[in-house]
């Protein structure tokens, strides 16, 4: 752990860092033990992120002019609540700067972000082995729902359409 000595700052991600949030989603992919994105999809997230409009939103934190975190997320929709919702797709921060500010720096702009664009809620999952995370975020007012995320890959929404043969 790193004391942050020096200012945090959050910058959004342009054309000139993305490379940095890259190499950051590379850190996390590592951290959770998963697969990082292939050259390929790196280049995509590239294009995505410096689109216009881009098709995610991203900021980086930086502590003495270096990234070392950052936050991406989109935005979805309630019809409960007849509003948006930001949903937060990544946190990370780099181990040598956890637990000095870093990472409520980063969710508490996401919070900001979500009030200033109206949304009903601030929506994000967690790992379950992740348990500091988990600890993090309810210490922030997180609360864990009674929900089991669901997901499908490319090939299984290719095959629900029958478009793959078994």
């Amino acid at each position: 752990m790193v004391k942050v000595e020096e200012e945090i700052s959050i910058v959004q991600v342009t054309p000139k860092n993305a490379g940095a949030l890259i190499s950051l989603i590379v850190e996390l992919a590592e951290f959770e033990k998963l697969e990082p994105p292939t050259p390929e999809a790196r280049e995509r997230l590239y294009e995505h992120i410096t689109a216009s409009p881009p098709l995610f939103h991203s900021f980086l934190a930086n502590v003495g002019g270096k990234p070392v975190g950052y936050i991406t997320y989109y935005f979805t929709y309630s019809t409960f609540l007849a509003a948006p919702t930001l949903f937060l797709e990544d946190i990370f921060v780099q181990e040598t700067h956890r637990r000095s500010g870093v990472g409520r720096a980063l969710f508490l702009h996401c919070v900001q972000e979500a009030l200033d664009k109206g949304c009903g809620r601030l929506e994000w999952c967690a790992l379950d082995w992740n348990v500091k995370a988990i600890a993090f975020y309810v210490a922030q007012g997180g609360q864990k729902l009674d929900w089991t995320f669901f997901r499908m890959d490319r090939e299984n929404m290719e095959r629900s359409m029958g478009h793959v043969q078994e």
